[in-house]
């Protein structure tokens, strides 16, 4: 009995849920790194990014959805609520400037910007050293 009731329930009408991990590039070039986290579908609101006390890049994302069926009459033999959720540590480079990390979401994408520490060279003049 309980094979029809995995019939009628796991169908092509009745679509699953399916979540995993986004896919996240980076990029590095001379001023900074970039990664590129794919987030189709979220908005910026579902995303929280801060630096943990080990000094990892932490961003975590969280995202409910919950239909609400209340013209429905009868009761329920199956209802599924959407809840997706991800946590990424990633330990930086230490040439990162962590004070002028920034973030923005564009067209589906999470883009965090972590700027490279500008190193300074001091100038070398020609000069000549005196014998003592």
């Amino acid at each position: 009995m309980p094979e029809i009731f995995n019939d009628f329930f796991d169908n092509s009408w009745m679509e699953r849920t399916n979540y995993t991990a986004p896919a996240i590039n980076v990029i590095e070039n001379e001023k900074e790194y970039e990664l590129e986290l794919a987030a189709p579908g979220l908005n910026k609101d579902d995303f929280k990014i801060h630096l943990d006390n080990e000094g990892n890049l932490v961003i975590h994302m969280e995202k409910k959805t919950e239909t609400n069926d209340e013209k429905k009459k009868g009761r329920f033999l199956r209802r599924e609520f959407s809840y997706e959720k991800f946590h990424q540590s990633l330990l930086l480079p230490d040439d990162v400037d962590i004070e002028k990390i920034e973030a923005k979401m564009e067209n589906g994408v999470l883009n965090v910007v972590l700027p490279k520490i500008v190193k300074v060279t001091p100038s070398v003049e020609h000069r000549t050293i005196d014998i003592k």
